[in-house]
């Protein structure tokens, strides 16, 4: 009898694991079972109805990822669905799975993804935030990427889904508010959405449907602020019916550039809005009018509030000239402002999330003693071309408001825009906002992506490293970029495709495609806006030309080996930039062999045509019937680089290029110690000399009395204090401290931004023997050696 209740248990076990596999369709392991989803399987999900909008719109993008990949949905249950979704003290409903929650305590935005023993998946959120966040993660498991809408990166079908048994992930912010800033949209977005995908009765909206995408991809992004399109040419977020409501449901806080305080674009609304002009000291009262209806408009809407004042489009304030009566002004604005804030959003102000933005000649009032309240966010800016202005000091990292870092991308301006491409070192980005994060700049980080595209992989780039900076920084730029190449195109087609896209970003680090045709924007001296010779010799323009042709060729290679599903994706995240800028240089550089008689025009031609037609390429689509039509424009602003090259003669002879005898790259050095600057340089190979340390370069040479030593670096400003410097010391023998740091927009700095590298030459004696040694110390912090070269004086 015993023997015989044994088998009858043994026979009620093997039943009851059968009936729990057909209830949770996972696999049993000693830790539990796996969470699994089936292709064609209806699968259930319970979620409060009480959670908050943010939620409720994540779960609607993961039901239609669901459907995409595995042929059917998610369906919302009242108990008993195969996830169990929701933030912690909502209802009640994760602690009722019984899960260690503990780890989401005291964080904002986190998450925790955990297969429970039962084999379901529990997506719980330290807050609404976190929980959609959570939500999104899933579909990232899925497969699905970011961009499936914004760059028709169409997600791959499976049979089935599934996570192993005990399977745990906790994530959560580094920085505190992360998004975007559209901006420049004149000849992309604006007319896109305006004509194309939302149209209207003329060009000249971004609309609720149009912002809906783009709050869809900043929630698949991980990121919760933006900064809507504010030139004249757009009709206002806040006069657009519609978009408020959107901002509502994706958990958006909407905020403003430098020149947008209180939530009201200036540049849009002041002719509608305003009465008399835009002028604190002369028009006070008119002015506060303007702000205060917006405040009290949107005062139950979720929003960072821009401080201060600057003139109606990024232009210096009215009504004050000196600094003292600027920060004068903008004390007395500030604390209006706050007066507002605090009658109409909270008694209790400092609750409210501020930001002031200390861009161009604010710092400048700011560094004069302007006092900003302790509980607003300092919000310091790059030079617009990619170099940080400003860290914050120990006083400024202690403040309860925190810091901020506004960063550009993409932008319209002096010396030379760049719009077009979306070319901007990956590198470079990681190195300064690593830079930023490790300073303290945490609270809040804003991107001007200009149209969103074609910065796609800067702009996640960006907003991965703002969710877990530690992350990134531990699998490198190199690897993030192969990360999202493989994503998107495949395993093979990822591995194969990095040094593509390497060198893509390299040669348009030396030189971006916008500024070949050496001109400027925003000159008084109209010959800047004449198109005429790089300082190239022949044989660099060669080089370059056949770098370009070899990665272009190998991107055309690849456009028929990816999937077809993915083919229009990989047309605009790889192959039209790649081989439009290869077409910029053809056209720039050949024109440029044809003026000194050593190429035909009609090369130079040629390529202005191939521009052409892989623009309309891009907005007709492969497959996705003209859905990008009006996007994507090969001349924004009509500037002279972006026209066919007229046709003339050189009077002067291209430069031969002097003899190097000795050239180093950052990193060749023959000892010492350096931070590697992963990609970063002329050849990827630059490195961070700490201050106070020193990098040597050895080498043989003999019957010369002196050398000439060039070293260039990266054009970035003073870390710490006002100073940049390092000293040359060649066998001993030290030179007087070289500094090369730059100020507003001067001369130099225009240069230094155009050719990405500061420039010094010194020349030292050379003893009579035949070994050397040189070294390069750094006397400031923030020293980026890229480059040594020796030449004969």
């Amino acid at each position: 009898m015993y023997g015989k209740s044994i088998k009858d248990m043994k026979k009620f076990i093997v039943s009851f694991c059968g009936l729990l596999c057909c209830v949770w369709p996972g696999r049993l392991s000693a830790r539990g079972m796996a969470f699994v989803l089936q292709a064609g399987r209806a699968a259930g999900v319970e979620l409060s109805p009480s959670e908050k909008p943010v939620v409720h719109t994540a779960l609607s993008i993961l039901q239609r990822d669901v459907r995409a990949v595995l042929g059917d949905s998610l369906r919302i249950l009242p108990a008993g669905g195969d996830i169990v979704a929701g933030t912690v003290g909502e209802g009640g409903l994760v602690e009722k799975t019984g899960a260690d929650l503990d780890a989401l305590e005291g964080r904002k935005q986190a998450f925790l993804l955990s297969v429970l023993p039962d084999g379901r998946l529990l997506v719980a959120g330290s807050d609404s935030h976190g929980t959609a966040y959570g939500l999104m993660e899933v579909s990232r498991l899925l497969g699905v990427s970011p961009w499936e809408w914004w760059a028709d990166a169409t997600p791959e079908t499976r049979t089935h889904f599934e996570l192993p048994a005990g399977y745990r992930d906790l994530q959560f912010p580094s920085v505190e508010y992360r998004g975007i800033f559209i901006n420049d949209e004149d000849w992309g977005l604006m007319p896109w959405s305006s004509t194309c995908y939302e149209p209207w009765h003329k060009k000249g909206r971004i609309g609720p449907r149009t912002n809906e995408r783009i709050f869809e991809l900043l929630l698949r992004l991980r990121a919760n602020l933006y900064w809507p399109a504010m030139h004249e040419c757009t009709e206002p977020f806040f006069l657009t019916d519609g978009n408020r409501e959107v901002a509502r449901r994706f958990g958006i806080y909407i905020g403003g550039s430098h020149c947008e305080p209180m939530a009201s674009s200036t540049a849009g609304e002041w002719r509608r809005r305003g009465k008399g002009d835009y002028d604190y000291v002369r028009n006070h009262a008119a002015v506060r009018d303007f702000w205060e209806e917006r405040v009290k408009e949107v005062a139950g809407q979720e929003i960072f509030y821009t401080i201060g004042m600057r003139g109606v489009h990024d232009g210096q304030m009215q009504g004050a000239k000196t600094v003292d009566e600027q920060k004068a002004v903008l004390e007395r604005v500030i604390r209006d402002q706050r007066d507002l804030l605090r009658q109409h959003v909270d008694s209790d102000v400092t609750a409210v999330p501020q930001v002031f933005i200390p861009y161009k000649e604010v710092l400048e009032v700011y560094r004069a003693g302007l006092q900003v309240p302790e509980d607003v966010t300092l919000m310091w800016c790059d030079d617009n071309y990619g170099y940080i202005r400003h860290f914050p000091t120990p006083e400024e990292r202690a403040r309860k408001g925190g810091n901020g870092i506004y960063y550009h991308v993409s932008y319209w301006g002096r010396p030379h825009d760049y719009l077009w491409l979306g070319t901007f070192s990956p590198a470079l980005l990681f190195q300064q906002m690593k830079l930023a994060y490790d300073r303290g700049i945490r609270k809040v980080w804003v991107l001007n992506v200009g149209d969103i595209k074609p910065a796609e992989y800067q702009t996640e780039l960006f907003l991965d490293m703002a969710w877990d900076m530690d992350k990134v920084a531990a699998e490198g730029v190199s690897a993030h970029l192969e990360g999202f190449l493989c994503r998107e195109f495949g395993r093979k087609a990822g591995k194969a495709l990095r040094p593509v896209m390497e060198e893509h970003y390299r040669l348009a680090y030396v030189r971006k495609p916008e500024f070949m045709g050496n001109t400027r924007e925003e000159e008084r001296d109209r010959a800047y806006r004449v198109v005429k010779d790089l300082p190239w010799s022949r044989r660099e323009i060669q080089e370059r030309l056949t770098d370009y042709r070899e990665i272009s060729d190998e991107a055309g290679r690849w456009a028929s080996r990816v999937d077809a599903g993915r083919r229009d994706a990989y047309y605009q995240l790889v192959q039209y930039p790649v081989q439009a800028a290869a077409e910029m240089n053809k056209k720039m550089l050949y024109a440029q062999l044809a003026r000194h008689g050593d190429a035909g025009w009609n090369l130079s031609d040629m390529a202005y045509d191939s521009i052409v037609a892989l623009t309309r390429r891009y907005n007709e689509g492969i497959a996705n019937g003209g859905k990008w039509n009006g996007m994507m424009d090969y001349r924004p602003r009509r500037l002279p680089v972006f026209e066919p090259v007229k046709r003339e003669v050189a009077q002067d002879a291209l430069p031969e290029g002097r003899e190097v005898l000795f050239r180093w790259n950052g990193n060749e050095c023959s000892r010492g110690c350096y931070v590697a600057c992963e990609g970063l340089g002329y050849e990827g190979k630059a490195v961070c000399v700490e201050k106070g340390t020193e990098l040597s370069f050895d080498f043989n040479l003999s019957g010369q009395d002196s050398v000439e030593v060039e070293v260039r670096l990266l054009p970035n400003h003073p870390v710490e204090g006002n100073r940049l410097r390092f000293l040359l010391s060649l066998d001993g023998t030290d030179s007087a401290p070289v500094g090369y740091e730059t100020l507003g927009r001067s001369e130099e700095w225009k240069e230094n931004v155009l050719r990405n590298q500061a420039v010094r030459c010194v020349v030292l004696p050379l003893g009579g023997k035949r070994k050397h040694r040189l070294a390069v110390r750094a006397l400031d912090e923030g020293v980026v050696l890229d480059q040594v070269m020796l030449y004969l004086p």
